[in-house]
């Protein structure tokens, strides 16, 4: 007759330290759990918060006979390559002298297993052997090598394609060239042949432009289907890596970890990164007051390099644990099956696919007309145009959020370029350029429009300041970017990234011409010339075009959200299009001045959103079901 087992040998070696501090019954549900999802049940004690991360490693250290490393070792590894492969790992090896190599782990779960394997197979292990706390030992390899991590993430794509990278890009250098190129000899016919010089040009600008009004408008014949349903139970979930940059936003951090505790996914799976500059004071304060659930942590960037949120993103990136990565902003409010269905994404999509693109949403377009009109544009983009783009295979200019990626895939591509102020769309052309494709996908990340025009004009400057960047960059080898995309979906990058700028930037002069035509009272009547008249009608037929085509893409968007746009926001396309006008001439100005400078957007001051912040103050937001709802904007905006 067999011999009964004993409880403790029912569970697995990495619960046993547990025993006599905790309830059996817990432990044996702690077991239920992670063999359902697939990891160490000591990561559902501590992801539970049945124990802390130093007490765990506190009662493994004492069941082992191994000492606890201190929280403030010297030892901690100061180059690069040595501290990314440290923050991975979780161990550490050192052999001074020459000496036999000693040990630091910060061991959970399976690597516990393998540890106690290893202690069995040969003891003497144990005097070269301590354990550190997980936590505590991230944050010791950040501090110590942090400033070296900076550095290597600020000088990677430019030591490893620099032709890719805005660093090594001198605007008034590249703009001077087009001036030569194109300038003189406009300039010339402009001289010798005035009418059939400024009808030239606005042939050219008018082809640009009526291409990207036309693509816009295909895109809203196209319906695009819905997301498959996620199948990849618990335990084939993989670990996920959120990474979340901060910048003065002290004020989101409670409504942030509420929307990131209410992800439907296992804690035990996530590895969340609050981003934030070291010398952010407030912000880190706010953190360190409100108190992290155990998958959260704060990693601090040094000031060295462009302060700009790619930096920050690429030295996050060092400390990721996650095989998919995805990207968060402050202010914002994923659905909660989001990383499910992005994974969903890529199963479907096969092994080319390298990104998967969330939509984006405001949720605040009922606080004034500037955040009617951005909500507006944010549907026509994500809800129209990006569906398409995506359907068709072509290059996608990725939103600066709710982005996920394959982790070695970022690896390979040389992650965020630091001095492109719109990292993003830079990104998306580089995976393309690289062969890899973007899926965009139905599950929504509600966010926050700025609220005033004075906001808005700041933030709009910079994503124009950095597409113009990133064209320029792309556009350095013509021809390697031709062979790299094609010819076709070059082209309609091209037109995607330099119709709207093109189109800003000429705007202004397109309504003077109406409004002199207007006073002088000559709208439809015969002109003196072929030259004039053909000038006339391409102007007023690209500026009727524009305005027409945003109605349409603006109407189709926000029908697909079950909304209908507020007659303000239709009837004040015109003028948002002279905004849009200001800050693309900001844009060019800065450009030349300022090519790095990032525009700091302020969060955290839509009403509703005050309000949450207030209540959640009050409130425990570390829980996985303390998160607000997703909100319900009106049906109209007006």
């Amino acid at each position: 007759m067999a011999t009964p087992r004993r409880p403790a040998e029912t569970l697995p070696a990495e619960l046993r330290p547990f025993i006599g501090h905790l309830p059996h019954a817990d432990l044996q549900a702690a077991a239920r759990r992670a063999r359902r999802l697939g990891v160490g049940a000591d990561e559902v004690l501590v992801a539970q918060g049945m124990v802390d991360d130093a007490e765990a490693t506190g009662l493994l250290a004492a069941h082992l006979g191994l000492a606890v490393a201190a929280t403030d070792d010297a030892a901690t590894p100061h180059d690069a390559p040595t501290a990314e492969a440290v923050l991975r790992t979780g161990v550490r090896i050192e052999a001074p002298d020459g000496a036999r190599p000693r040990f630091t782990l910060a061991a959970r779960g399976r690597d516990v297993r393998r540890l106690v394997r290893a202690l069995r197979r040969d003891p003497g292990l144990a005097g070269r052997m301590r354990l550190a706390v997980p936590g505590a030992f991230r944050r010791a390899v950040m501090a110590a090598a942090g400033p070296t991590l900076a550095e290597a993430a600020v000088a990677r794509l430019p030591a490893r394609d620099p032709l890719k990278s805005a660093a090594t890009l001198d605007p008034k250098r590249v703009l001077g060239r087009i001036a030569l190129v194109v300038g003189l000899p406009l300039a010339l016919l402009l001289a010798l042949a005035p009418e059939q010089g400024v009808l030239a040009v606005q042939a050219l600008l008018s082809l640009v432009f009526l291409g990207w009004v036309s693509l816009r408008l295909a895109s809203c014949a196209y319906d695009p289907p819905a997301d498959p349903p996620p199948t990849l139970d618990d335990r084939q979930l993989p670990v996920y890596s959120l990474l979340v940059p901060l910048y003065r936003e002290a004020l989101s951090v409670p409504h942030l970890v509420a929307a990131l505790g209410a992800l439907d996914y296992p804690p035990e799976k996530l590895d969340i990164k609050l981003v934030v500059e070291a010398d952010d004071d407030a912000t880190r304060a706010a953190i360190a007051a409100l108190g992290l659930p155990p998958q959260m942590e704060e990693v601090p960037v040094p000031a060295i390099g462009p302060r700009t949120k790619p930096k920050a993103l690429a030295v996050a990136l060092a400390a990721a644990r996650g095989s998919f990565v995805a990207i968060y902003d402050a202010e914002d409010l994923p659905e909660p099956d989001q990383l499910r269905r992005a994974l969903e994404a890529f199963r479907q999509g096969g092994r080319n696919v390298a990104c998967v693109q969330a939509r984006l949403a405001v949720d605040n377009g009922d606080d004034s007309w500037i955040a009617a009109s951005f909500a507006a544009e944010y549907a026509a983009q994500f809800d129209v145009l990006l569906p398409m783009l995506s359907a068709l295979g072509l290059p996608i200019l990725l939103g600066g959020t709710s982005n996920h990626f394959r982790r070695r895939v970022l690896d390979e591509v040389g992650g965020w370029d630091p001095f492109n102020v719109t990292e993003d769309a830079d990104l998306g052309i580089r995976l393309a350029r690289a062969g890899w494709q973007t899926r965009v996908i139905a599950s929504t990340t509600f966010e926050e429009a700025p609220v005033t025009a004075r906001a808005w004009l700041g933030q709009r400057t910079r994503w124009l300041k950095g597409w113009a960047q990133t064209l320029l960059v792309h556009l350095r080898q013509p021809q390697a970017l031709m062979a790299d995309l094609g010819v076709g979906p070059a082209l309609a990058l091209l037109l995607l990234a330099a119709g709207p700028f093109a189109a800003a930037l000429v705007h202004p002069f397109c309504v003077a011409l109406l409004l002199a035509d207007l006073l002088r009272g000559v709208i439809g009547l015969p002109r003196d010339s072929l030259a004039e008249a053909l000038t006339s009608a391409l102007t007023f037929t690209t500026l009727f075009a524009g305005y027409a085509g945003t109605a349409a893409i603006t109407y189709v968007g926000l029908r697909r959200r079950s909304r209908m746009p507020g007659l303000k926001v239709v009837l004040g396309i015109p003028l948002y299009w002279l905004l849009l006008s200001a800050a693309a001439w900001r844009a060019l100005f800065e450009l030349l001045r300022r090519p790095h400078h990032w525009q700091k957007t302020e969060h955290g001051v839509a009403r509703h959103r005050v309000a949450q912040a207030a209540a959640l103050r009050h409130s425990d937001v570390t829980g996985s079901a303390s998160a607000p709802p997703p909100p319900r904007p009106a049906a109209a905006w007006n």
